[in-house]
């Protein structure tokens, strides 16, 4: 799974962090809310935007929204159980694993896998006696992905992580120190593509320490996302993961089940417009440009007339 925001068993990152304190938005939740359907939101860019997108879809449909951060799925998923909060943009492998794990151990047999439609079955095996459902995953993906620089792809003529590996070279990756030993990293590549990992970088996933240690030369190849909208900056390419080695970790809205029949025929309008590249520019324009999140979502959805 993805190796930040709390993401299954890859959790370090730029936006997550185990924080004990709900945080309350610009847009949060009040003591004039109580009567608002809550959408949370994680706290990082994207949720952030997603959950916009959700309060703006409900809004126009004629449920009133507001928007309760919470830094981290431990604390929020409760929260979603209890229908304190309604809605939260999540991860269909990721929130499926959490799920498992929580009801089956920490070491319980995966049930995710790349195939959405049967992780999306198995999210929902799971959810519903909980609580809660799922709506219909989006086509955008946010999960793990390696980049190289171009002038390294150029030389190397890589496209794919297959590419890589039948290159031969041996590649450092910038990445979080658990790369070493996560399936979906370090030895997945190894398995999976036949790539040589000389060594693991332990500076963090997608930073900017990371990326610009291989924009230098120090390191070959950087964990990042899917839809980190920042590449470009350090001349960096993502190679396509052609084998399938990470989960299909699409967008999906999970609700608590008793709010379900009002809130997913709204949000779910979104899964059918929003791709990986819709995502990945919405994310530059908050971290790039510092435009608000609720006006870069309001944007979109009247660019897709769903608003």
């Amino acid at each position: 799974m993805l190796m930040r925001r709390g993401k299954t068993g890859m959790t370090v990152g730029v936006a997550a962090g185990l924080s004990l304190v709900f945080l309350v938005g610009a847009t949060g939740c009040s003591s004039s809310d109580d009567d608002k359907t809550v959408v949370g939101s994680a706290g990082f860019t994207e949720s952030e935007i997603l959950a916009q997108m959700y309060k703006q879809l409900l809004d126009k449909g004629g449920v009133k929204a507001s928007i309760k951060t919470v830094k981290n799925r431990e604390l929020y998923e409760p929260e979603l159980e209890k229908g304190k909060i309604a809605v939260v943009p999540e991860y269909a492998a990721t929130m499926a694993e959490f799920l498992n794990r929580k009801k089956n151990g920490p070491d319980a047999a995966p049930v995710a896998s790349p195939d959405v439609a049967a992780t999306v079955a198995a999210l929902n095996t799971l959810a519903g006696p909980a609580g809660l459902k799922s709506g219909t995953a989006s086509q955008a993906v946010d999960q793990n992905a390696f980049a190289v620089t171009k002038d390294f792809a150029a030389k190397y003529n890589l496209k794919t992580l297959s590419d890589l590996g039948k290159a031969g070279v041996e590649v450092k990756i910038a990445a979080g120190e658990e790369c070493k030993t996560r399936p979906f990293c370090a030895p997945g590549l190894e398995k999976t593509y036949g790539i040589k990992v000389g060594n693991v970088d332990p500076l963090g996933v997608g930073t900017t320490a990371a990326k610009q240690a291989v924009k230098d030369g120090k390191d070959q190849l950087v964990l990042t996302t899917s839809t980190d909208a920042t590449l470009d900056q350090f001349g960096l390419v993502v190679l396509t993961d052609d084998k399938k080695l990470q989960n299909a970790d699409n967008v999906i809205p999970v609700v608590n089940s008793g709010k379900a029949d009002k809130i997913l025929p709204l949000v779910d309008k979104l899964a059918p417009v929003l791709t990986t590249e819709d995502l990945t520019a919405l994310n530059k324009q908050v971290d790039e440009d510092r435009k608000k999140p609720a006006d870069v979502a309001k944007a979109y959805l009247k660019s897709k007339n769903l608003i």
